[in-house]
């Protein structure tokens, strides 16, 4: 099979509900394109028949590429081992299996990177989760945005037409704590945003957990921007100055009207108000410290279990 032009790249965790939904739009766009398209499926790790289907899938098709790896890596990694093995001349077109990302953007994602950009990336101008996330979202978006060092778009996830020149710079950075869209950022390049309404679920739930999403934010803020050092910097003065303006205090009241301040509830305050400084400082070195020990572990980001290229085993 000659070197596809596009590869279209979706990590699936238990996505059996909405599979025969996804392949069937896919090939729809594939029928009716003009370009050479692969298709690369991931499975992180599935525990339903995911993998089963992308197995049938990919040796019956040869345009089908599956990625199968050895344990559940969670959505970067997976989206990361996708992005190593895709063989895209041009450009890799990243979706997630859920749908939410209408693969019939690709046309229109397409004559922008033949318009000279280089990242092609969506920006979600209307979401439908609940209040909750759909609140969270536009919080952290917009704090990331205040405090990074690296421009990153609002509103902006992992859905993308990337090209090839920017997929191989990024297949070099070897970050084990990934946030590949701050990544994708960074890398620089001419990258243009398109507005689109996403879509909810086809299917089945979110497998993001809470969790989950509170440690994609922290390595988004943490791998991206100085902040939390400066930060503990800028506290730590404010602490010292309080306690120097509550020390005048007491000198004043003793020197001027003979008093002194006594008891408990001083001593408490400033127990209270050192310790908790001390601790939240402790912290945020600690999330420093932790991607520096799993980074010097040097282990490989994930592990393929087995591969099928053009109906062959790997």
């Amino acid at each position: 099979m000659e070197t596809p032009q596009i590869s279209i790249v979706a990590p699936l965790y238990n996505e059996s509900e909405s599979f025969p939904l996804l392949i069937q739009r896919i090939n729809a766009l594939m029928d009716q394109s003009e370009l050479s398209i692969e298709v690369v499926l991931i499975d992180d790790g599935s525990k339903d028949d995911t993998a089963l289907k992308i197995r049938q899938l990919a040796l019956t098709d040869s345009r089908y590429h599956g990625v199968f790896l050895s344990r559940n890596h969670g959505h970067q990694l997976a989206l990361t081992a996708g992005i190593s093995l895709a063989r895209g001349s041009e450009a890799l077109f990243v979706i997630d299996g859920d749908l939410q990302d209408p693969p019939e953007l690709l046309p229109e994602f397409y004559k922008l990177l033949k318009e000279g950009n280089d990242v092609v990336f969506a920006v979600r101008k209307k979401r439908k989760e609940g209040i909750v996330k759909r609140t969270g979202y536009h919080v952290f978006y917009r704090l990331l945005r205040s405090i990074s060092y690296v421009e990153i778009p609002l509103d902006s996830g992992d859905f993308a037409l990337i090209s090839r020149r920017v997929v191989d710079v990024m297949n070099k950075m070897p970050e084990e704590s990934r946030y590949l869209r701050g990544m994708r950022s960074w890398i620089g390049f001419n990258q243009v945003g398109y507005e689109y309404e996403r879509d909810e679920r086809v299917a089945g739930e979110s497998k993001y957990s809470f969790k989950q999403l509170f440690q994609l934010a922290y390595n988004g803020i943490f791998n991206f921007s100085e902040f939390p050092i400066k930060f503990m910097s800028r506290v730590g003065v404010f602490a010292i100055t309080l306690s120097l303006i509550y020390f005048l205090i007491v000198v004043a009241k003793k020197l001027f009207f003979a008093q002194v301040i006594e008891g408990f509830t001083a001593l408490l305050f400033v127990i209270i108000l050192f310790s908790g400084v001390q601790l939240l400082a402790l912290g945020i070195i600690g999330e420093y410290v932790l991607r520096i020990f799993f980074q010097s572990k040097n282990r490989p980001l994930f592990i393929v279990k087995e591969e099928i290229v053009n109906r062959e085993y790997i």
